[in-house]
C-alpha cells in the first residue's frame, strides 16, 4: 500500500481510534482507583491510627499503675480479641514480655510504638504532662482511703457553699484519688471563688503529698548543685498529677530571673519527678502491631466508592460503544456501497464514490477500474461475436448459394464453379484457424518448439512464400540482414506464420510499384526484424488499435481483400509468446514499418 500515506492507513487508523479507547479507559480507571483507594486508605489509616493510639494509651495505663509486666497478658489478649489486632510487647533487648499470637509467628520488623508511662507522646496522650509523664502515673502521691474520705468531705462543703452562690460543680477525681470541682467551664478551685467558700482545706496537701513533695525538692536541689545553682530561688512545678492539672507552688518563692537558670530548673525538676516515679512504674516495652490472626488483606469499598466505580465503568461504557460504533460506520460506509454494486445485475456496470484514501477508497478506486474493464471487454465480447458471426457468414453464405443453385439446375457444376467455392472453404478455414490460434494463445496452451534458427534463412523463406502474391500485385519484395546478426531462439514455424502474416497485411495495403522489404539487425541480447512498406500508411489515431482483433483501417474493404482482421493480433500473441514484443510506426502516405524485438541465441555447432 504504498501509495496511501502512514496516516490515511485504515489499519492505522484502527489503532489510533483503539489507543483513544484504551487511553481513555486506562485514565479514567487510574483516577477513578487513586481516588477511591485515597480515600479508603485515608479512613483505613484514620481508623487504624485510632486503634493503635488506644492499645498504646491502655498499656501505657497499665504501666503507669504497675511497677512490673507480670500480668499483663490477659489484657494483651483481651486487647487483640477487641481490636482484631495481633499485640506483642518486648523488652528492648527483643525478649517476648506477651504476644497474643501462636509462639514462633513472625513479629513485624519494626516496633510500632514505645511504651513507657514516663515519656509519652504529649501530642497524642490526653492529659499528659509538658514533660510526657503519663497522668496517670502517680506514685507516692496516691491518697491513702482515710485522706481520700476527708478530702470528699472538703469537697462536699466546697461544693455547698458553691451552689448557695449559684454555682453549680461536679466533684471529679483525678489519678491520684484528690477529689476536685468543676463546672461547665473548668476547675474552679483555682478560679474566683467566694471568701465564704475559699476556707483552704481542699487544696491543702496531705501529710504523704506534702513527704512526697519534700523528696522531690530535695531532688531537685541535688540536681540544681550539681549544675552550680542556688537552692531556693526556683518553684516547684509539674505536679499537676497530684491536684489534678494546676501544679503545687511552693509558697514565697518566684522563678529566676535568667532564662537560662529557668530551663536548668526546669530540666532538674523533670529529672527529678521521673527518677521519683521510675519505681512505681513498668520498665518501657516495644509495642508490636500485627494485622490480626490472618495475612489476607481485605479491602472493602464504601457503597459511595461502589456506586462511583459503577458510574465511571458505565460512563467508560458508553464512550467506548459510542466511538467503536463512529469508527465503524465511518470505516463501513464504503464497504456497504461496494457491496451493493456487487449485488446490482450484470449488465449494470455501476461505480462506487471513492470518498477516501486510504485502503477503502483504493479498494473503492480498484472497483471502479475493474467496472470499467470489465464493460470494456464486455463491449469487445459483442463485438467480437458479431465480428466472427460476420466472417463465418460471409463464406458460408456464397457456399450455400452457390450450392442451391447448382442443386436448382441453374448452373453447371464446372471446374471454375469448384474453383470458386473451394476459395471461399479456404477462407473460412483461415478464419476458423485464426480463431483456434487466438483461443490458444488466450488459455496460455499455444505450444512453441523452440529452436536455433537462422535470421538470414528465416527472411529468405517468408520472402520467397510470397513472392508470387507480391509479383501479381506488383510489389518489390526484397530482404536485407546486416552481417553478424546473430540467430533466433523461436519456433520456425510459428515464426514464419508471424512474419508471414505482417508480409500479407504489407503486400494488402502497398500500391503496385511499391516496396516491401525484409531486414534484420542485431540490438544486444536481441534481433530486430522490421517490415517495411511503402503503402498508404496508417494514421495516428488508428495506430493503438492496429492489433485488435477484427480491427481494419479501411472499412470499406471486403474481407477477401481486407483480411480478416486476425492477422495481427495473432502476430502479436506469437511475438509475445517467445518473450519478445512487436510495435508499428506509420506516416500516411508515405508507408509504415513493424518493428519484432526477438531473444537471440548462439548458432549450433556444424
Amino acid at each position: 500500500m504504498s501509495g496511501v500515506p502512514v496516516r490515511k492507513r485504515l489499519l492505522v487508523r484502527l489503532l489510533v481510534a483503539s489507543a483513544l479507547i484504551a487511553v481513555c479507559s486506562v485514565a479514567a480507571t487510574a483516577w477513578l482507583v487513586v481516588e477511591t483507594t485515597t480515600r479508603a486508605l485515608r479512613e483505613e489509616q484514620g481508623q487504624e491510627l485510632a486503634v493503635d493510639t488506644d492499645i498504646l494509651s491502655r498499656l501505657s495505663g497499665y504501666a503507669a499503675t504497675h511497677p512490673d509486666w507480670t500480668g499483663v497478658a490477659p489484657v494483651v489478649r483481651a486487647l487483640a480479641r477487641e481490636t482484631g489486632r495481633r499485640i506483642a510487647l518486648t523488652t528492648p533487648d527483643r525478649t517476648v514480655v506477651a504476644d497474643s499470637a501462636r509462639p514462633g509467628t513472625p513479629r513485624p520488623p519494626s516496633p510500632a510504638a514505645t511504651v513507657d508511662p514516663l515519656r509519652t507522646d504529649t501530642h497524642t496522650e490526653p492529659g499528659a504532662q509538658r514533660t510526657g509523664i503519663d497522668p496517670r502515673v502517680v506514685g507516692p502521691y496516691r491518697l491513702s482511703a482515710a485522706d481520700r474520705a476527708r478530702l470528699d468531705g472538703f469537697a462536699g462543703a466546697r461544693r455547698a457553699c458553691l451552689a448557695r452562690h449559684g454555682t453549680r460543680t461536679a466533684v471529679v477525681r483525678t489519678p491520684s484519688g484528690r477529689p476536685v470541682l468543676r463546672d461547665d467551664s473548668g476547675t474552679v478551685d483555682g478560679g474566683q471563688v467566694p471568701l465564704e467558700c475559699a476556707d483552704g482545706k481542699l487544696n491543702t496537701p496531705t501529710a504523704s503529698e506534702r513527704e512526697a513533695q519534700d523528696d522531690l525538692v530535695a531532688r531537685t536541689d541535688a540536681c540544681l548543685r550539681r549544675h552550680g545553682m542556688v537552692p531556693g530561688t526556683h518553684h516547684l512545678v509539674g505536679l499537676g498529677l497530684t491536684s489534678g492539672g494546676e501544679g503545687l507552688i511552693r509558697d514565697g518563692v518566684k522563678p529566676p530571673a535568667d532564662p537560662a537558670d529557668d530551663r536548668t530548673y526546669r530540666w532538674c525538676a523533670d529529672a527529678a519527678l521521673r527518677a521519683q516515679l521510675d519505681p512505681y512504674v513498668a520498665p518501657p516495652a516495644a509495642l508490636f502491631l500485627g494485622g490480626g490472626g490472618s495475612d489476607e488483606v481485605r479491602f472493602d469499598m464504601s457503597p459511595a466508592n461502589k456506586a462511583k466505580v459503577v458510574g465511571v465503568a458505565a460512563l467508560v461504557l458508553a464512550v467506548t460503544v459510542a466511538v467503536t460504533a463512529a469508527a465503524a460506520a465511518h470505516f463501513v460506509r464504503p464497504l456497504r456501497a461496494l457491496t451493493e454494486a456487487v449485488r446490482q445485475p450484470l449488465d449494470r456496470h455501476v461505480r462506487v464514490p471513492v470518498t477516501t484514501r486510504d485502503e477503502t477508497g483504493l479498494l473503492a478506486e480498484a472497483f471502479n477500474d475493474l467496472t470499467a474493464r470489465r464493460e470494456r471487454l464486455e463491449a469487445q465480447r459483442k463485438a467480437m461475436v458479431s465480428d466472427i458471426a460476420h466472417e463465418l457468414r460471409s463464406p458460408l453464405t456464397n457456399i450455400r448459394g452457390w450450392l442451391e443453385v447448382t442443386r436448382d439446375g441453374v448452373v453447371e457444376p464446372d471446374r471454375e464453379l469448384l474453383g470458386a467455392l473451394h476459395d471461399e472453404a479456404l477462407v473460412l478455414q483461415r478464419v476458423i484457424d485464426d480463431l483456434r490460434d487466438l483461443a490458444d494463445a488466450d488459455a496460455g496452451e499455444l505450444r512453441l518448439h523452440r529452436e536455433p534458427v537462422g535470421t538470414a534463412e528465416l527472411l529468405d523463406q517468408v520472402a520467397a512464400a510470397h513472392r508470387v502474391a507480391a509479383e501479381a500485385a506488383g510489389v518489390g519484395l526484397s530482404t536485407a540482414v546486416t552481417p553478424g546478426t546473430p540467430w533466433l531462439d523461436a519456433d520456425p514455424v510459428r515464426m514464419r506464420q508471424a512474419l508471414g502474416n505482417v508480409v500479407s497485411n504489407a503486400l494488402r495495403h502497398t500500391p503496385s510499384g511499391g516496396t516491401v522489404t525484409l531486414a534484420a539487425r542485431s540490438d544486444g541480447d536481441a534481433v530486430v526484424v522490421e517490415v517495411t512498406d511503402t503503402g498508404c500508411g496508417i494514421a495516428a489515431e488508428d495506430l493503438p488499435h492496429v492489433f485488435r482483433r477484427f480491427w481494419r483501417a479501411e472499412k470499406s474493404r471486403s474481407r477477401r481483400t481486407g483480411g480478416s482482421g486476425l492477422g495481427l493480433p495473432i502476430v502479436r500473441h506469437l511475438v509475445e509468446a517467445h518473450g519478445g514484443t512487436v510495435g508499428v510506426t506509420s506516416e500516411p502516405g508515405t508507408g509504415s514499418v513493424f518493428t519484432l524485438h526477438l531473444p537471440a541465441t548462439v548458432p549450433p555447432p556444424p
